[in-house]
């Protein structure tokens, strides 16, 4: 015998099947990867009616899959940043021999990215970390900020401008990678003004 959830399941979600894997077929590339998407979208559907029971759940289900797409797109992206492992126990020899100075520096560099990252002002921090690592489109980074997309530009930029400042040695105080001896701006040709 069927519990409440099961039957709701069973009479509002699984009546959608054939449309869900309709919807699954034109939007996933990997056919092979169909079957297991599918029951990964039941089983998130299940667990959140287990919580709460959605107002519209056929829009509930597909929507559900869409994100699911989307998260698993995100993480074919992510490139780990740890070492692959010892390569002379596998007989593979890189081409390009990574040797002990040249690892330090990597990490040295990464660690300076890591501490430019840091020291940016909070809204140019989110920024910077939606727009150039999460790749989201600008108007995405500005939906969910609650700014405009003129100030996501400003704030990218500005972002941008002080990570360069902090790793390739800009003067800070000016806010510009130029050097302080430069020229200033001439007149009429007014800096843009930072947030």
């Amino acid at each position: 015998m069927l519990n409440d959830l099961d039957a709701w399941f069973v009479r509002e979600i699984l009546v959608h099947e054939r449309a869900l894997a309709g919807y699954l077929q034109r939007c996933w590339p990997h056919r092979d990867e169909l079957h297991d998407l599918r029951q990964e979208v039941y089983a998130r559907v299940y667990e959140a009616a287990r919580r709460e029971r959605p107002a519209s759940p056929r829009a509930f289900l597909f929507a559900t899959a869409r994100h699911l797409m989307t998260d698993r797109v995100r993480r074919s992206r992510v490139v780990s940043i740890e070492p692959m492992g010892d390569f002379e126990s596998s007989n593979v020899y890189p081409i390009d021999e990574l040797c002990p100075e040249r690892w330090t520096g990597g990490r040295q560099a990464l660690r300076r990215l890591v501490e430019a990252l840091d020291a940016l002002p909070d809204r140019c921090r989110e920024v910077v970390w939606l727009r150039r690592v999460e790749e989201l489109p600008q108007q995405e980074v500005a939906r969910r900020l609650g700014i405009n997309g003129r100030t996501v530009e400003k704030h990218l930029a500005k972002g941008m401008r002080l990570i360069a400042d902090h790793l390739f040695g800009g003067d800070p105080a000016r806010g510009r990678g130029a050097p302080a001896a430069a020229a200033p701006l001439e007149e009429g040709h007014g800096r843009q003004q930072d947030d």
